[in-house]
Order: structure tokens, then sequence, then C-alpha cells
């Protein structure tokens, strides 16, 4: 059985498998979870189990089973297929409860017979544009056009008015093909403004189901999840209990065996709306996991295997606060995330920071190429409250290394310390209602303007100092041994030019900053990808990306990367009567703004186009984006034709 066609990490799908020949091979990361759940290695259980998906999510599936003494295989390609003919099991739920609950329209149709709370809208297949237009139009805008076999928010648009639906309509069967292989959309009415929370349900083979709690998951571009957290700080007791009934009767009504989700949209009055079942893992069920104390993949097993349920409902606690970032290699300051790709040529996880868990199916090496979900990580960590939860969550992701490609970590970092999400005001609008003009990373305030002049000061005495004792020890280049002590600097960022007095004494420098002195101390290994630097008080974990012998340094502070020039006075004067390089005119020119494949051109030579007409689609990671022409004019020359692969900035048309 073959990776799943979306190529997400989520995993779709285990089989039993007696005998083959297959080899398994995958690192993952140690996973600080205490378990409630103790596997009893006397309980009968299976001898090998296929893994039909990839990356982090199989190996957190292996986990599990080395640690229940099963052996365990991993496919990869189509051509594996026949290898589970015969004698398989399947873990999961039946293909009655898969069949009924993946399909959007189903499953909706069957929550409404269960009376399960749902959401207006039209429950038949949508056959065209304008039957699209028309429905909409019955129902009143917004609305959300979805795929009906649709999953991680693809094959969705929201719509406003009769040209949105039409190009929804569009855009949104296009996707669903790449994705689904099926092209079917429904159309509900859009719930502006809500949370998504969602429920984990667990069933067994003897009519037994638990729900497990909630997680909240409004924090999404793209309808996609990036920041999760269980249990949500909106829920009261009763509100949990009622999305949990229903969520438990819509798993019996298709007689669910496994571990599911019943995902909700809930509005600010508490009302709640029944949105699909995922009849898989998901992506963050490592939160849930962290609350319960639940091997959620041992259950699932045990339930294959016939076993009932060992728990009731009041067996399932509520204990501490767990949040999950999903760490992918996106470039945030692009739509709040498009895809990035390449080679990680440095990579380490924050694995010393206390109470965290990462779930990753990479490695320093690994490539991120434009077929797969982006994913890199599921970075989690875990408090007795929230506040040390987000605590723990600031910390690890300062300290996460992550190289050759562009990754989220500015925008996640600054979502989890935004005074709106640390109150619990969010909504699935969040992104677009903070950062109206895009995101723009970390805005420095005063104090963290000083400190970040403060240590690019130092770090560039820093490096003169150890450059210095490295001739001083030398025994071919003889030089004259140097007692210099102060230094004057000229730190230029995007605000402007700042004069900085580095004084060293030892480890420590005490800098001076636009009148204000600091105290900067480190060890300045400058070779180690992470620096702890105290200033003053203040501890933080710097990242020197890059630095270069004309004074050019990439900082990670606080999160986002800052370009900063340090140069001594007498440089940054002869500085002056060098040339500026003229930025070259790129305004005729229409290039790729993510790695991915050309899907339509919708233009030739010699078309007139006006401004925001479309001119063609790009399509990563099974997403499409349309690209319209940023002004009017003539169309001089095509660069590209559908099925071509493109990378970011390539050129793709050119304006007379």
């Amino acid at each position: 059985m073959a990776a799943s066609r979306s190529g997400c990490s989520v995993w779709r799908a285990l089989l039993t498998l007696k005998h083959t020949s297959f080899r398994s091979r995958c690192s993952f990361a140690v996973s600080r979870v205490l378990y409630s759940t103790v596997y009893d290695p006397n309980e009968a259980t299976f001898d090998k189990i296929l893994i039909a998906n990839r990356g982090e999510i199989a190996c957190r599936i292996i986990k599990t089973c080395k640690k229940m003494g099963i052996k365990t295989v991993a496919i990869h390609s189509d051509v594996d297929s026949n290898a589970t003919a015969e004698g398989i099991t399947f873990i999961g739920p039946d293909t009655h409860a898969i069949q009924a609950m993946g399909d959007k329209i189903e499953s909706k149709l069957i929550a409404k017979k269960a009376k399960v709370s749902t959401i207006p809208g039209y429950d038949g297949v949508v056959k065209d544009a304008e039957e699209a237009v028309k429905i909409a139009n019955e129902i009143g805008y917004p609305i959300m056009i979805k795929a009906s076999a649709g999953g991680g928010g693809k094959g969705m648009r929201i719509a406003w008015n009769d040209d949105e639906t039409r190009e929804g309509f569009r855009f949104s069967s296009q996707e669903a093909t790449s994705s689904f292989g099926d092209d079917r959309l429904l159309i509900e009415k859009f719930i502006d403004n809500p949370r998504h929370i969602e429920i984990q349900i667990l069933g067994d083979k003897h009519g037994n189901a638990l729900w497990l709690n909630e997680r909240e998951c409004s924090i999404q571009r793209r309808n996609q999840k990036v920041v999760e957290e269980a249990p949500s700080i909106f829920l009261d007791p009763e509100t949990r209990r009622a999305m949990g009934e229903q969520a438990v009767t819509l798993a019996k009504a298709v007689s669910y065996s496994s571990a599911g989700t019943v995902e909700f949209l809930v509005d600010s009055k508490k009302n709640f709306y029944f949105l699909e079942m995922n009849t898989r893992l998901q992506v963050e069920h490592p939160v849930t996991e962290c609350i319960t104390g639940l091997d959620l993949v041992q259950e699932m097993i045990r339930v294959a295997k016939g076993y009932p349920l060992g728990y009731k409902q009041a067996d399932i606690p509520i204990n501490g606060w767990a949040i999950e970032c999903r760490v992918y290699a996106e470039d945030p300051y692009k739509s709040f995330g498009l895809p990035s790709i390449g080679r990680l040529s440095q990579y380490r996880e924050p694995l010393h920071v206390p109470n965290v868990r990462i779930d990753s199916g990479i490695q320093e090496g690994s490539d991120i190429s434009i077929y797969y979900d982006p994913m890199i990580s599921k970075l989690v960590t875990y408090g007795a409250t929230r506040a040390e939860a987000l605590e723990r969550m600031q910390e690890a992701l300062d300290n996460y290394v992550i190289r050759g490609v562009t990754h989220n970590i500015p925008l996640l970092r600054e979502v989890i310390i935004h005074p709106r999400f640390v109150k619990g005001d969010i909504t699935t609008n969040f992104l677009p209602e903070v950062y109206p003009d895009g995101f723009k990373g970390h805005i420095l305030s005063d104090a963290e303007h000083k400190e970040l002049l403060a240590t690019a000061g130092s770090i560039y005495v820093a490096s003169l100092v150890k450059a210095q004792r490295f001739l001083e020890k030398s025994i071919r280049i003889p030089a004259a041994k140097q007692d210099q002590k102060s230094w004057e600097l000229s730190v230029q960022l995007d605000d402007g030019v700042h004069s900085v007095t580095v004084s060293r004494s030892g480890s420590s420098y005490n800098v001076e900053v636009d009148g204000k002195t600091l105290n900067v101390t480190s060890e300045w290994n400058l070779a180690s990808p992470l620096l702890p630097v105290t200033i003053d008080d203040t501890h933080r974990i710097v990242q020197c990306l890059s630095r270069d012998a004309a004074g050019n340094m990439k900082i990670q502070h606080l999160g986002t990367v800052y370009k900063v020039r340090v140069l001594t006075k007498l440089a940054a004067e002869l500085n002056k009567y060098m040339l500026e390089r003229v930025p070259e005119d790129t305004s005729k020119f229409l290039t790729s703004p993510m790695p991915g494949s050309v899907i339509t051109i919708a233009v030739a030579p010699g078309n007139e186009v006006t401004e925001g007409q479309e001119v063609c689609v790009i399509e990563a990671m099974k997403m499409q984006n349309s690209l319209a022409a940023a002004k009017s004019g003539k169309i001089l020359k095509v660069y590209c034709k559908p099925g071509d692969t493109v990378g970011e900035g390539d050129i793709l048309i050119e304006f007379e």
C-alpha cells in the first residue's frame, strides 16, 4: 500500500503483515510524554505492522510498536502494493465508517439523522459553477465551498459574492481532483469568526466509545491548522460534555471502532456545529496524549486486535495543558506561509528543554521537496498550566536550529506571545485580523532594539578577539600582541545607522547604545548554532545564522531574523565613497512566489491584460495559487508551459 495520495503527514492506515522481506529505516525524536497506559507483555498482539504512510507519523507509530514489542515495516512506493494481499488486519475503523465519514456530504446526512448539530447548507453534489452561484444566493453569503472527499484545507474556498463563488468552484474542484481524485463539491453557510474545536474519540468493536476531551485548532492559514492546544481555554464543562456526547453519538451511528476526530465550529455564544469527521489519527493527536496520558496508537492496535476499551468515560482526565506548533518549511512572510524547498544543512531539535515532545520524520541532510506536505515536525510542550506550556514553547522555538530552508518559526513565536492569543481571544480569522497587511516579523520594542544592537556589536568584537588569539598562537604567522579594550562601531539596521561602543573585560562587554550602557556576557562560542547571551538581567538565545568579512550578519533574535551590518568607524566613513548597486528593474516580469508546478497558462504573447487578471496557476503541495497581472499591459513572452516545474523567483511571464 503506497503513501497517501495527498502526501500529507497524516496516518491513513496501519496494516499487520506476518511475512515480508521489506526492511524499515526510520528515525524519530524522543517523546517526553508519560503515558498512563501500560503495555501488558502477556497480552496477545500482532507480530508485525506495515505502516502505509511516510514522514513523522510513521516514525511516531514505530515508537509505540517498539514499546509493544511489535516489528514494523515501512513502505514508500506503488510497486509495494501487491505485498499486502493476504493475511492482514486493518488497524483503523471499518470500511463502512471510513466511506461514510470520509465523504462530507454523506457524513453530514448521517450527523443530521443522529441529531448532531450541523451547519446550514446544501447537502447534495454541486454540478457546476452556475448552480453553485444559485445555491449560494439561496443560502446567503458568505458561503464555504468544500471538496466532499477533502481534508487538510485542500479543496476549500470562502466566497462573499457571485464572482468569488465561480472562481472558488473552479479552484476547489481542481484541487479536489489533484489531491483526492474526486471533484465533488458541497456548499455550506460560512460561520464568520468561529473557533475550530475538535473532539478526540475512541471506539472498540464491542459497541463502546469514549470522548477524550477537546483540542483548540483555531489558529489557521488557508484553512490549515498551525497551532493547536488541549484543552480549549474557551469551553466550559457543560459545553465540553455536550460536544463530547454528540461526537460519541455520531461514532456509534456508524459503529466506529478506532481513534477518530469529530470537528466542530463553535461561535461566540458556544453554539457548535458539526464540520466533519476524520477517520484517522490526526496530526495534532499528541496534545490529547499529553493531557490524558493515553497512547492513542497503542489503543488503536488493541482495538484492532479485538480487545475492548480499558477505560470508562469517568476515567478520562484533563491533566495540565499542551501546546503544539506545526513547524513547516515555508516562508511566513508570504501569505502566512508559502512552501520552501531545499536540504536541511543543519538541524538540531530543542530536546534539552523540559517537557518538550518532537514528532519528526527528518534529520540533518533531509530534502524538503514540492511533492509532499512541507511539515518538518510537530513541536509540543506540556505544563501544569497554559502559561507554563506557552513559556516552554517560547523557549523551545528559540532553541530550534533549522538551516537550509525557510521556516515558519518567526510566525509561530509571534502567535504564542501575542496578547490576544495569551488571553485566549482567538478565532479562525486570527492571523488576518492580527496581521491585516501580512506578517512582518517581530516588531522590536526600544529595549529589544538596543539588545539587538548590543548583541551584534559584541559578536563582531568577539570574532575579532578570537581571530587575534589565533594569530598570536600561530607559529608560522607571528603577530604583535594587541591589548585593545574598546571599539567604536557603526551598526546598521533597516531603521538606520547607530553608534555603538564596546568595552571588553574578559568575556563580559559593556556596550553603549544610543546613550544607554548594557552589560553583555556569553561564552562567545561562535561555532555553535545557539548563542546564549545575558544582557543585564535578561537571558536570550541568539542564533547567528551567517557573518562575513564585510561585517554582514544575519541574527535570529526573538524568533525573527534581522540583517545587520557592523563596521568600525573608519570603515563606515570609507564606505560612504563606495558606489551603491542600482537594483534591477523587475517590474515587467511576473515571477513565481514559490516552488511548484505550472497548472495553467491563461495568456499568450500579444494578449492585452488588465490589472488583477489571472495569467497562470501554480500548484505547490497540492494547493493551487492563482497569479494575477500586477498592472494592465501587453504580454511580450511566456517562459513556461503547463506541467513545468518552477522554482521560487523563476520568471514566468514578461510584459512589454
